[in-house]
C-alpha cells in the first residue's frame, strides 16, 4: 500500500467522524427545536393544548429544514461508512495477496 492509500483512509476517517457528529448534534438538537417551537405556540395562546403545540411544532418550516438537513447528515455518515469500510477490504485484500507472495516465494 502507498503512502496516499494512508491518507485517504485518514481523510476519510476524518470525515466520517465529522458526519456522524453532525448527526447526532441534528438529532438532538430537534429536541431543542420541538420544545423552543412549543413554547413559540404556547406564548400565543397558552391554553393551546399539548398535542396542538406539539402539531405547530412538527409542522413548522424551521423542523422542517432541520429535518432536511437530518437527512443530508445521515447520508454523508453513511457513504463516508461505507467508503471506509471498502478501503478496509482492499488493504485485507492486499495485506493477504502480499502474504500469499510471501508464503510462495518460501517454498520455492
Amino acid at each position: 500500500m502507498n503512502e496516499k492509500f494512508f491518507e485517504d483512509l485518514k481523510a476519510v476517517s476524518i470525515a466520517h467522524a465529522e458526519a456522524e457528529a453532525d448527526k447526532c448534534h441534528l438529532m438532538e438538537y430537534r429536541k431543542t427545536l420541538k420544545s423552543l417551537l412549543m413554547i413559540e405556540a404556547e406564548t400565543s395562546d397558552a391554553k393551546m393544548p399539548i398535542a396542538k403545540q406539539e402539531r405547530y411544532a412538527y409542522a413548522h418550516p424551521r423542523y422542517v429544514e432541520l429535518l432536511k438537513g437530518l437527512k443530508v447528515a445521515i447520508e454523508n455518515a453513511v457513504k463516508f461508512r461505507h467508503q471506509f469500510t471498502v478501503m478496509n477490504m482492499k488493504f485485507e485484500a492486499e495485506r493477504s495477496k502480499n502474504a500469499r507472495a510471501r508464503a510462495e516465494a518460501g517454498l520455492r
